[in-house]
């Protein structure tokens, strides 16, 4: 079934699995039945030709589900062995349940050896899933290095084994699957973080369960999807003219950086913007306008100029190619002075965690791990290790709308449930993609005058841009090849 666009943490998913055993009176292993049949469907779909399928099967429930699996496989036809890692006396309740019956329907079980997953063309990972806690422990991890050095593709049931179902964060060791089923509810850690890596193609079934979730179940996370580009940008009226379409400012581009205002100029143009200034440092002019002379071009001289074109402009963006001056600093103290809708990016935010901000409601940050981690006073290593739980003490510290780009970008505003983008590729992690993305929001901010709505659909629209330019292959992508696709995307 098509992809939801509401995602859950484990400890939802294993509420929603309660709800339906206690209150609706589904037998949990009806559902691990469910699941095992949605899992044989999936695997039969992306593995057609894949007759001999080796199951490694651990002790709790994702176990079960392999078991399942097995004996559903074995009885459509396909050559099934399935390897136990740990004892199987440790089997319990529905997971001992599914153990019997594939015993019973004469399938066979062997102990754990890694020359054992030869035997097949497929290897499916069904042992540990959600139920990790902590670590994977040493004898499990060497069942998951096996696994990993085979040359065959991976199948993991319900989450590859050893990545938090939450975080994404590969706890050491972890299953690299080249698809994955899961079940009841999309797990957040399959698509933040390390999710993607790990994961590959997700697949998804409900087991049934979708119309019968309690009410006031939130999601942890909702997908940004296409028809939201819609709804921000909606069709323009025959007679409209450009001052319909919103005025923004771009401070910027200090002393010998002339590129980064320029980028963003152009993306915020791309998107729709009506009227673009860009107030840059005075010897940055004359390459700016000749470049792209749509732009209109300011040498920042003085505060005067900037304070003059502030008051012209409806949205202001600051901090692409800012530089951390004097020039930097006056200039930003000004824009912050502003009572204007901001974007903030680069090095605004770095000047930002160094001085300390104020919190304020009507400005969109845009950091990136390494940004995120100085305004929190962490490493980005950190914030990557559980970027949900960065975005949330951003957006505690911070207010306003945060967009904590990277793989996975979040986008998240306090009393909303925070958007997701799962678009975009490796090939734009490279110089002026950020600019890219402060344009585009910033110009889409003009004409919709909603934050919230302007991060998600700039971050998606720039994500759709990446991989439209990245056709031709990811390697070599410019942050200037994707300002020239925002146009296609923002008229979807």
């Amino acid at each position: 079934m098509a992809l939801p666009t509401v995602l859950y943490s484990a400890t939802q998913v294993r509420a929603l699995d309660a709800h339906a055993i206690e209150e609706l009176g589904i037998a949990g292993y009806t559902l691990m039945k469910r699941a095992g049949e949605a899992a044989l469907r999936y695997l039969r779909t992306r593995w057609p030709t894949s007759h001999r399928i080796v199951i490694v099967c651990g002790s709790g429930n994702n176990g079960g589900d392999g078991y399942v699996l097995a004996r559903f496989a074995q009885a459509a036809g396909l050559t099934v062995s399935v390897l136990h890692a740990g004892p199987v006396s440790a089997l319990r309740g529905d997971a001992r349940q599914a153990y019997e019956d594939f015993r019973a329907s004469g399938g066979q079980v062997q102990p754990f050896a890694a020359e054992r997953l030869d035997a097949g063309e497929l290897i499916v990972d069904a042992l540990l899933g959600t139920g990790m806690r902590g670590g994977v422990r040493e004898e499990l991890a060497q069942v998951i290095r096996a696994i990993n050095t085979r040359k065959l593709p991976v199948f993991s049931l319900d989450v590859p084994s050893g990545l938090d179902a939450d975080t994404g964060a590969a706890a050491g060791e972890a299953v690299r699957a080249e698809a994955t089923v899961t079940f009841a509810g999309l797990k957040t850690g399959l698509f933040v973080g390390d999710g993607p890596e790990f994961s590959g193609s997700v697949f998804f079934d409900d087991l049934e369960l979708t119309a019968t979730q309690p009410a006031g179940f939130a999601p942890a996370l909702t997908r940004i999807s296409e028809p939201e580009i819609h709804e921000a940008l909606p069709r323009r009226a025959r007679a409209a003219n450009k001052g319909d379409f919103g005025r923004v400012l771009i401070v910027g581009s200090g002393s010998g950086m002339p590129g980064a205002v320029r980028l963003a100029g152009e993306a915020c143009l791309r998107v729709g913007a009506g009227l673009v200034t860009v107030a840059v440092a005075p010897e940055n002019v004359a390459a700016i306008a000749a470049g792209r002379p749509e732009l209109i071009c300011l040498g920042l001289e003085n505060e005067q100029v900037l304070l003059a074109a502030m008051k012209r402009a409806e949205v202001i963006a600051v901090g692409p190619g800012l530089g951390r001056t004097g020039w930097a600093n006056w200039a930003l103290a000004a824009v912050l002075n502003s009572d204007k809708p901001l974007v903030v990016d680069a090095d605004a935010l770095n000047l930002l965690a160094a001085q300390g901000l104020t919190p304020r409601d009507n400005w969109i940050l845009t950091p990136h791990p390494g940004e995120a981690g100085r305004l929190l006073d962490i490493s980005a290593q950190e914030v990557q290790r559980d970027r949900i739980g960065a975005l949330a003490r951003l957006l505690e510290r911070c207010h306003g709308t945060v967009v904590l780009k990277g793989a996975g970008t979040l986008v998240g505003t306090r009393g909303r449930t925070p958007g997701l983008c799962e678009r975009g590729n490796p090939g734009m992690a490279s110089a002026g993609m950020g600019d890219v993305l402060t344009g585009a929001i910033a110009g889409i901010l003009a004409q919709c005058g909603d934050p919230w709505r302007a991060a998600r659909v700039g971050v998606l629209v720039h994500a759709l841009a990446g991989d439209a330019a990245a056709r031709a292959g990811e390697r070599g992508l410019l942050a200037g090849d994707v300002a020239r696709e925002l146009q296609r995307c923002v008229n979807l």
